[in-house]
């Protein structure tokens, strides 16, 4: 209970995970009318889940045009997220509960759902009983399983056997992911080998107009190069302005733009930048005053996707640090040449095809980052090569969604 409301977060939603708040409008009217025609119920677990989740959810409602799709998240920027991004093609939007029986049997059955989608984690065994109790089949979706979690879950295979049998079908990212799987002693025709649906995510196209207005916005010179920074964690801004003070001697004009992973904490990447003898501002500030920068810190949500449009080189972050990297795809889809720390093992499979294809480059330390750096900011040529095999690489392995699609239509 202590952890519950350690944070600011978690307190605004816990009486929402308890099931004491109520349900979206939408599921409470649709209740007497849903015994044929149950609503599909999607769960992800926060930000990254919701996003990789956008392009299933999509085709699911195309296909299900008169089925309710319904979804959950466990935390308060998911939440948001989920909100700005997926209201208009899911019917109700509400948080997963936590796994008490007395919560999880009040969710369920006022939500009553045909079928539950867990989109990569966030797997309780109360929630996971329950619905096998209710006949409910469980998929799970867009699965992986990394060398640690294996031995971990291999550790306590007495427990998590049976866990894991509780899924209908789990649709995983790689023939790895399926092997680790199988020596969980899970039986081979529960496991599809679907890929990963994050390579079939749509990014809107950012015209040369759109550009240009963001460029202005942020005081940034046409003639400008910008280093993009994404997604960042604490530590690596230290290393990144190590790198960048080289940089800068002989990029005077270079921009340095950070987005940390989480927006409460611009404010103190601002006083690093500042520490390291650089002018910063937040994009708030920044609007206020009007004076260009050395950096730029990003201090809201929602902006990363359209920066990378405009960046010369992308940072993924999370990655100079042991937080297994973000998601590399997004500069990809942009054709932007990337660079990457050497923990991207939450997406180990994404980054070694980008890797292997030519779009990006593993980073160590800030001498590497300014090394690699400085050879793309010199050499137009070989910066563009590189992000346009890093485009090659994300079109050429779409097709999961699909798949996904498949083996959900089998189950319905």
């Amino acid at each position: 209970m202590f952890l519950v409301l350690a944070t600011d977060k978690r307190r605004k939603t816990v009486l929402y995970r308890f099931g004491l708040m109520p349900l979206p409008e939408r599921i409470r009217q649709n209740r007497s009318h849903r015994v044929y025609n149950r609503p599909i119920w999607i769960h992800a677990l926060s930000v990254g889940e919701v996003l990789s989740a956008i392009p299933l959810v999509k085709e699911l409602k195309g296909y299900f045009k008169h089925q309710d799709i319904v979804f959950s998240v466990s935390t308060k920027t998911g939440f948001e997220i989920a909100n700005n991004l997926l209201k208009e093609n899911v019917d109700a939007i509400f948080f997963f509960p936590y796994d008490l029986l007395i919560s999880v049997k009040h969710v369920a059955t006022k939500v009553e759902p045909s079928i539950v989608i867990i989109v990569e984690s966030d797997i309780w065994p109360n929630f996971m009983f329950e619905m096998k109790r209710r006949n409910v089949p469980v998929i799970l979706v867009n699965a992986r399983l990394s060398r640690k979690s294996y031995f971990g879950y291999k550790r306590f295979l007495f427990f998590f056997k049976r866990l894991f049998l509780s899924f209908s079908k789990i649709c995983v990212q790689s023939s790895k992911d399926a092997d680790r799987f199988s020596f969980l002693w899970i039986p081979s025709d529960r496991i599809t080998i679907t890929g990963n649906i994050k390579f079939d995510q749509q990014y809107d196209f950012v015209g040369r107009e759109e550009m240009d207005k963001l460029r202005q916005s942020l005081l940034i010179e046409p003639s400008q190069k910008i280093l993009l920074a994404g997604s960042t964690h604490y530590g690596e801004e230290a290393i990144l302005l190590d790198a960048f003070s080289r940089l800068k001697k002989e990029h005077p004009d270079l921009i340095l733009i950070v987005v940390s992973r989480n927006p409460d904490r611009a404010r103190s990447v601002c006083r690093i930048c500042k520490s390291a003898g650089f002018f910063a501002l937040t994009t708030t500030e920044l609007e206020r005053k009007k004076i260009r920068q050395d950096v730029i810190v990003v201090d809201r949500m929602g902006l990363l996707k359209t920066l990378y449009a405009i960046a010369d080189i992308a940072f993924v972050g999370g990655s100079l640090v042991n937080c297994g990297g973000h998601n590399p795809l997004e500069p990809a889809a942009f054709s932007r040449p990337i660079i990457f720390g050497p923990d991207m093992s939450d997406f180990a499979d994404i980054s070694d095809i980008l890797i292997s294809s030519g779009g990006a480059a593993f980073v160590h330390d800030a001498e590497s980052i300014y090394n690699i750096v400085s050879e793309l900011l010199t050499d137009n040529q070989k910066a563009g090569e590189m992000g346009s095999m890093a485009f090659k690489a994300f079109n050429a392995n779409k097709g999961a969604v699909e798949k996904t699609l498949n083996v959900i239509k089998d189950i319905l």
